[in-house]
């Protein structure tokens, strides 16, 4: 990877290089609101070609992270739909077992708050006990 990168970084400067000895003319720079020295036409164009590149790169990262932002934001909002749903599943599963009748009162059964099951169809006791 660094010997691509050497690569890449000779070639850019050898470029440079002769696009400067290329262009070799002197020019006048007139900036809007003031006035540059006269520079090599070759130098400028390669100072307008990074200026250009920085400038790129920056929008171009400024713009990714609009982007990356919009995506997270699309995915948690998509996360919350679920969660709510579960949510909603998860609370009409407890109010069902809430209002299900219980097992005691299917039966007939009468549970005391001392836990001793009563039989609720039989009121009267049977106190008669037959003995063969």
């Amino acid at each position: 990877m660094r010997f691509i990168l050497l690569v890449l970084l000779f070639l850019v400067f050898a470029y440079s290089l002769g696009l400067v000895l290329a262009n070799n003319t002197e020019v006048a720079v007139n900036l809007i609101f003031s006035q540059a020295p006269a520079m090599n036409l070759g130098l400028l164009l390669i100072i307008c070609l990074a200026l250009g590149v920085l400038i790129g790169l920056l929008l171009s990262l400024l713009l990714f992270k609009v982007f990356q932002n919009k995506w997270e934001i699309s995915r948690l909002q998509k996360e919350n739909r679920s969660l709510q749903e579960q949510l909603k599943q998860a609370t009409v599963a407890i109010d069902r077992q809430a209002n299900a009748p219980r097992i005691d009162d299917v039966a007939g059964l009468n549970i005391a708050k001392d836990n001793v099951a009563t039989d609720t169809v039989a009121t009267t006791p049977n106190t008669t006990k037959k003995y063969f």
